[in-house]
């Protein structure tokens, strides 16, 4: 048996454990007794302990790069589908068969098109009744208007009428007085006074009546008026158009079918231009503005630019999300609706430093930074935020507006540890 091999392999395989999962304890077994003591997280290394560490650990060599933050543009990216401008589901309004031919399914139509044409019917005679009973409705209305003014005519009479009994009794009265006149005569007066009033009243009375006649005249009118509004109603309801231009999205109704108030003649979709639709969640939503530049990326991989015209300001219930619309030219019709697109609103500029992707690290809690030298030539664990991913490097904010970045080395060091840094290009 070959026992060499067999050794070899086992110390090998603890040389590794220890490498990988005793990192910690051979570094600190390197520097001596006094790092050993050191805190086992990057956050809490410091004080006097690091410093008795450090006067004791040799530096280790790391490679840097010095980087200075830039002002980047900077997109809200969200995920959304296309979406038609405006779509209508065209319905009848009143109960006939359809008479015209239909159009199919992707036929364009201007405002205004016929859509289904429906069987008139006997609308066109009732239409031509209304209309004779509205004709004979105004023939009354002068009738009543020349009886008012006989009627006033009769009241005026019957007022003078009045006035003249009155005189006649008040002469009487008088004469009666200086025993010029015998009582009989007044009495005639009086009855002739009493009797003139009568005539006033029933003229008044006829007045009245002729109004009355004028206003039951005028509501015959608008009565004959609106039927023939309803006949024309119901007749221009038999020819149904498209609100909008834009494209069918089903055929119209077929020659002969019954349509029923609320039937569907057709669906027009308008698609220029096209909406793109996307959700902003509530940490993003500050950074948009209505007016703001867009752009998306379909799936087919046709990229295509608009701007924001609608940003809600109440957040879907579900999801606290926002409903963002950026409107975009679609002359030739070539953007579907309900297409996804990977949807991304310009915001203002953010400072960034530009490193390796190699760089980026995670420290022993788990989160992910970079490793800069200070100062001093300590190393600083520093978190960072990804702003975008280049084929050249990432984008990340976090850090301050200079740094030394290690780019080489910073896995085998930990916060706290002095490291002599050497600066150059590298590639990320």
């Amino acid at each position: 048996m070959r026992v060499i091999p067999v050794l070899i392999a086992i110390l090998v395989t603890a040389a590794l454990y220890i490498a990988v999962f005793q990192r910690e304890a051979l570094v600190a077994f390197a520097l001596g007794d006094a790092a050993a003591q050191q805190p086992q997280t990057e956050e809490d290394a410091g004080g006097d302990i690091a410093e008795n560490a450090q006067a004791i650990a040799p530096s280790i060599s790391v490679v840097a790069l010095r980087s200075q933050a830039q002002e980047v543009d900077s997109a809200v990216i969200l995920r959304g589908q296309t979406e038609a401008h405006r779509q209508v589901d065209v319905r009848a309004e009143t109960s006939a068969t359809v008479i015209s031919e239909p159009l199919r399914k992707g036929h364009f139509v201007e405002a205004g098109e016929l859509l289904c044409h429906l069987d008139p019917g006997t609308r066109e005679a009732s239409l031509s009744e209304a209309r004779a009973q509205l004709e004979e409705a105004r023939a009354r209305l002068p009738e009543a208007e020349a009886g008012t003014s006989e009627a006033n005519a009769r009241l005026q009479e019957a007022l003078a009428r009045l006035d003249e009994a009155e005189i006649n009794d008040n002469a009487a009265s008088r004469l009666s007085e200086g025993g010029f006149a015998s009582d009989t005569r007044v009495a005639t007066t009086r009855a002739g006074v009493r009797a003139a009033e009568a005539g006033v009243e029933a003229a008044r009375a006829g007045l009245e009546s002729a109004r009355t006649a004028i206003q039951s005249a005028k509501s015959g009118v608008q009565s004959a008026e609106a039927a023939v509004a309803t006949a024309e109603t119901e007749i221009d309801r038999l020819e149904i158009t498209a609100p909008f231009a834009g494209l069918l999205e089903s055929d119209t109704a077929e020659l002969g079918s019954l349509m029923q108030p609320g039937g569907l003649c057709a669906t027009v979709i308008q698609l220029d231009p096209i909406k793109l639709v996307g959700f902003v969640p509530e940490t993003e939503v500050d950074r948009v503005e209505v007016g703001a530049l867009a752009g998306a990326r379909l799936v087919s991989g046709r990229e295509v630019q608009g701007r924001v015209t609608f940003l809600s300001r109440s957040a879907d219930p579900t999801t606290r999300t926002f409903r963002t619309e950026i409107q975009v030219a679609n002359p030739d019709f070539s953007i579907r609706d309900g297409q996804t697109a990977e949807i991304l609103i310009a915001a203002d500029g953010l400072m960034a430093h530009k490193v390796p992707q190699s760089a980026l690290t995670l420290n022993s809690e788990g989160k992910l930074g970079l490793r800069t030298v200070s100062g001093d030539d300590l190393v600083e664990f520093v978190p960072i935020t990804l702003l975008r991913d280049t084929i050249d490097g990432v984008w990340v904010t976090g850090l301050p507006d200079q740094a030394d970045v290690i780019v080489v080395g910073q896995d085998f060091v930990t916060a706290g540890v002095r490291v002599k840094a050497s600066f150059g290009e590298v590639t990320p």
